[in-house]
């Protein structure tokens, strides 16, 4: 579990492919920039961008992780040197500074608009339609790894051969700006995205009730 509070950004330096069939996963090396690594051990997870990842080497400033190739055809930017939002697995003595996060991501996002608003900044993004119905006012999302709360959900139907999604919006301040990759996002970038994780159970108990009644 983690919190969706980003400890570090760190960088992969390297993608290393697993194999030669076009099947295969990566591994993946990152510097983990301000990361404390000293209490990671092999096995441990680290959520890479929003995407729980298990550690199978480690030097004292960087770790490996392998990423399968259903992992990559499932999340965005995991694949490439860049910057990443880096989380430690949450323990029991940690304050839950944001939400439950489980690190499995539901589903890639586009950033329609980015830009600066007054003292903040603007992100709207579009979710695939079936992830709609557990975004709400006020209520929480994962973005790359970040947890943060949405202040504006807007339905928008399919038109001139574009798929209907769900448009939301956020204002991200200043200190999350300078601390998370998000800096760095713009108009049509992917990001991945993980839907509260209490929204999903309300959903299942509700589709059951349903069916109990019918």
């Amino acid at each position: 579990m983690f919190t969706g509070i980003v400890a570090a950004v760190g960088k992969i330096t390297k993608v290393t492919p697993a194999g030669s069939d076009g099947d295969a996963g990566v591994r993946v090396t990152v510097d983990a920039g301000a990361l404390d690594l000293r209490d990671v051990a092999l096995g441990d997870s680290i959520a890479l961008n929003g995407a729980c990842m298990t550690v199978v080497d480690k030097g004292a400033r960087e770790f490996s992780v392998d990423i399968s190739r259903e992992s990559l055809n499932r999340t965005a930017g995991l694949d490439q040197v860049a910057e990443v939002n880096l989380e430690k697995a949450l323990t029991l003595a940690e304050r839950l500074g944001g939400h439950l996060v489980s690190g499995h991501v539901d589903g890639i996002g586009h950033v329609h608009r980015f830009a600066e608003l007054g003292e903040s900044w603007q992100l709207e993004i579009d979710a695939p339609q079936e992830l709609g119905k557990y975004l709400a006012y006020k209520g929480s999302v994962v973005v790359n790894g970040v947890s943060l709360t949405v202040n504006r959900v807007d339905d928008i139907k399919a038109d001139a051969g574009r798929p209907a999604v769900c448009r939301f919006a956020i204002n991200l301040i200043p200190h999350t700006i300078a601390v998370t990759t998000l800096k760095h996002l713009h108009a049509g970038a992917k990001v991945n995205l993980e839907i509260d994780l209490i929204a999903r159970y309300v959903e299942r108990m509700l589709s059951l009730s349903s069916t109990a009644a019918a």
